[in-house]
């Protein structure tokens, strides 16, 4: 099976390279299952309803997110009504919402998991003790994860302990894409950040003029989604019939 993970999809420049290229991505890889992260799909932060839709009408049968899920309101009364929309499991535990599910697929049980990091972080419960609940008698063929997290040591070490027990773990929230793809030594494929799918011209999405504001007098500042050609970021990755990951590669399309 070939997985295609796209990373950090960024308001409308985002959604405009995601449309333009992703039907033509699935039919020249072959791609049978796609993973999106979408915690910035609406203007920079959060999911709306219409943007949710939107990735689903594209085909992509999973959306990931991150510390900005719950930017939009609206999301809180849609997310318990659909299963496709993962929010870090190891949020607060009263937050709605599911961080991880099995989605059976051509005869395969595919669990994708959402978990977000500590390091410079809005805080959150200690991921790798969900992580441990989690794959806990799991019976899922195929696990893939995204670890949505500042530091890049924080996300390798997380990938490091579990190598072997899942199949992918997929870096997100930097919206920088790393050039450290590999298979880890026991089987695990792993990538420190996917990247961001949104404006080439911005910093990590926003305007520059603003986010430079900011850094000079330090003065509370309201960024803006850059509107420009974006860049569509992400990995493919291969799995056989073993469900051993086998290949990982970066995926970037202007």
């Amino acid at each position: 099976m070939n997985f295609l993970i796209i990373g950090d999809v960024y308001s409308k420049s985002g959604r405009d390279v995601l449309e333009k290229h992703l039907k033509n991505i699935v039919e020249e890889k072959d791609i049978d299952f796609i993973i999106v992260n979408g915690e910035n799909i609406s203007h920079g932060k959060g999911i709306n309803k219409n943007h949710y839709d939107f990735l689903k009408n594209l085909g992509v049968n999973v959306i990931t997110t991150g510390n900005h899920i719950f930017k939009v309101k609206e999301t809180l009364d849609f997310i318990e009504t659909v299963d496709d929309l993962l929010r870090p499991a190891n949020m607060n535990s009263y937050n709605i919402g599911i961080g991880t599910n099995v989605y059976e697929f051509n005869g395969k049980k595919i669990r994708v998991s959402n978990l977000m990091g500590k390091s410079f972080m809005e805080h959150v419960n200690n991921p790798y003790e969900v992580m441990d609940q989690i794959i806990k008698d799991d019976k899922s063929d195929i696990h893939i994860i995204d670890f949505h997290a500042e530091a890049s040591a924080e996300k390798l070490a997380f990938a490091w302990n579990y190598d072997g027990k899942i199949t992918a773990l997929v870096g997100t929230h930097t919206h920088v894409q790393t050039a450290d793809e590999r298979i880890l030594p026991n089987g695990t494929a792993f990538i420190t950040d996917l990247g961001m799918t949104g404006p080439i011209n911005s910093i990590i999405g926003a305007n520059p003029e603003e986010v430079i504001f900011k850094e000079k007098t330090g003065l509370p500042t309201k960024f803006k989604p850059s509107e420009n050609e974006g860049l569509l970021c992400g990995v493919i990755i291969k799995v056989n019939e073993k469900n051993k990951a086998t290949e990982i590669k970066r995926l970037q399309i202007k």
